[in-house]
């Protein structure tokens, strides 16, 4: 099966794109940090509000993409804990942008099998957004196909930090004065349990930094940054991203194959003369 048979190209840039696609050897998460909606909107002489309302857009895109080249799991930074800091007008709006968003795009979202997830803080978030959030994700439970995650009111450290504190409360409750934290422990009390750590993390905007996000599950993500910022991420830049992914070798830090292959056929050879000298001598 070919890409193009998963996604219909709407231009001659990404029927390019599709043809170097392997659908075979897609990410089994992406990440991606979706940053420059403000800077967008700056640019064009509008409000910063203009700019999260041209990247909903640009979201729903990339999740209906994602979702027909049968990505298994797909999380998008919406909102940090950092976020809280900008002026309160320009929050309010994106709690009630996130609102709008989940009334209007839920229904596609669960007829199309996507299963909603949210991480981070939530209980910190406006009541309303709190509700909507938990029907959101209680209509979605059973789908069975693409995860769709959402990082609002996240930090990594702020997840590391609530998971250590909920290993120590298993620990005190259940009295282990012996227990022993290993990675597996770690990854099981964290917001994203159960679910694979990302194979790509993108980032938007150019900025060379991964913004508190996902700390502990990005230890071996490869990461793709574009100038682009978010409003003009297109799926081209996508599918872009994607090949980009398919042409990197992942060695989580052993050896490569071509290397790996030659150092065992030197080392074959070299053990070969040995054999030979030994006989001759």
């Amino acid at each position: 099966m070919k890409a193009s048979d998963l996604l219909k190209p709407a231009n001659r840039e990404e029927a390019e794109l599709l043809e170097k696609l392997d659908p075979k050897r897609l990410p089994n998460h992406i990440a991606v940090i979706m940053d420059g909606n403000g800077r967008w909107a700056e640019q064009r002489h509008l409000p910063r509000v203009a700019g999260h309302r041209a990247g909903v857009k640009v979201a729903r895109e990339v999740i209906e993409t994602c979702a027909r080249l049968r990505v298994p799991c797909l999380t998008l930074y919406a909102f940090s804990l950092e976020n809280w800091r900008r002026p309160q007008a320009e929050v309010d709006f994106l709690m009630r942008l996130l609102r709008e968003y989940l009334k209007r795009e839920l229904p596609v979202i669960h007829k199309n099998n996507i299963r909603l997830l949210v991480i981070g803080r939530s209980a910190q978030l406006p009541e309303a957004v709190q509700k909507d959030i938990a029907d959101a994700m209680r209509l979605t439970a059973r789908n069975t196909g693409m995860k769709l995650v959402v990082a609002l009111n996240y930090g990594g450290r702020a997840e590391l930090a609530d998971a250590f504190n909920a290993i120590l409360d298993h620990v005190r409750t259940n009295g282990l004065s012996a227990f022993k934290v290993d990675e597996q422990t770690i990854s099981d009390y964290l917001y994203t349990a159960g679910l694979p750590d990302p194979d790509l993390m993108i980032r938007t905007s150019g900025e060379m930094r991964v913004s508190n996000f996902l700390l502990w599950q990005i230890a071996y993500a490869e990461i793709y940054v574009t100038d682009a910022l978010w409003p003009d991420f297109s799926r081209a830049r996508l599918l872009e991203a994607l090949v980009d992914y398919q042409k990197r070798e992942r060695r989580y830090g052993g050896l490569g194959k071509p290397r790996a292959a030659a150092l065992k056929g030197n080392a074959e050879a070299a053990s070969a003369g040995r054999s030979d000298r030994s006989v001759r001598g």
